[in-house]
């Protein structure tokens, strides 16, 4: 029997790409995420398909599809990385026991607890990162970040969730709508008011409150990828959010926010992989309870 063609040596950082364009569905947005030029990553991804000798993505009008083949390998290429990840993170571990980056995201603040942390550990490498919101399960389940503090909802599979403290919702308008300037609102006064959109299903459900208590639909607004670009549309009249009213930041002076009652509050939590039983992660964990939670800010 005559032996079998090699493997091909796949480079993770071309399948990441894919990975990217796969999740977006546009190769001038997945460039831009992967800050990296768009013909650059259509050379990269030809490479990729070379590498497999099979097309994985058909460009359309509306941006790119994924191929029969494509979507074969786009699981197997998630778990590739994730198994990179974790190869690279357990070895990390064993080399330097204490390291650990903690993960933050948008109108949270984790400094004094982090203090508090490098306070006890001196010798250890104590490091933070801010995530956008949408990469909050992977940069935990890639080991880009040990521990994060973020608000549900995200998906908490395999993870360890404790929740810090509640925020209150409240309704985000521009200083012109109709609505500014009252003491509170609630879902009735919004019932025809465009809210903007994602791309995960469960933050359009909490975020959104879709559907309402009486099964109607909230009406749909803009769909929006960024935060800045959410707070833009609201700035112009386009849409209201509804959102978190943090303990730290200021809001665009062309905006208000007004509290929205008879919905549940946000809940900022702290997440950790399930699995992870570090000293590091421990005494972090006891530091946010202390310094982050409900009497701690």
């Amino acid at each position: 029997m005559p032996d079998s063609p090699p493997a091909p040596d796949l480079d993770l950082r071309l399948v990441r790409y894919f990975t990217a364009v796969a999740e977006y569905r546009h190769f001038g947005r997945a460039a831009e995420a992967l800050h990296i030029t768009q013909p650059s990553l259509s050379r990269q991804i030809r490479r990729l398909e070379q590498q497999l000798g099979a097309r994985l993505l058909d460009r359309t009008p509306q941006g790119s599809r994924l191929t029969e083949a494509g979507e074969v390998f786009l699981p197997r290429a998630k778990a590739l990385l994730r198994s990179a990840a974790q190869a690279a993170a357990h070895t990390r571990a064993a080399a330097e026991p204490s390291r650990i980056t903690i993960g933050y995201t948008a109108g949270l603040i984790v400094t004094p607890a982090v203090r508090e942390l490098r306070r006890r550990y001196p010798d250890a490498d104590v490091r933070t990162l801010h995530l956008d919101w949408h990469e909050r399960h992977t940069a935990l389940f890639e080991h880009r970040v040990d521990a994060m503090v973020t608000r549900l909802p995200f998906p908490t599979e395999q993870a360890h969730v404790t929740v810090l403290y509640d925020e209150p919702r409240v309704l985000l308008v521009p200083l012109d709508h109709r609505l500014a300037g009252k003491e509170s609102v609630t879902l009735d006064d919004i019932a025809d008011e465009p809210l903007p959109r994602v791309a995960d299903p469960a933050w359009n459900a909490f975020w959104r409150i879709d559907p309402r208590p009486d099964g109607s639909p909230a009406p749909d607004g803009p769909f929006v990828e960024a935060l800045e670009d959410k707070l833009e549309l609201i700035a112009a009249g386009e849409a209201v959010a509804i959102t978190a009213l943090p303990r730290v930041g200021a809001l665009r002076p062309d905006l208000t926010a007004i509290p929205l009652h008879g919905v549940e509050p946000s809940h900022v939590v702290l997440a950790t992989r399930a699995g992870d039983r570090s000293r590091l992660l421990a005494a972090f964990r006891k530091s946010a309870r202390a310094h982050l939670g409900a009497n701690g800010l």
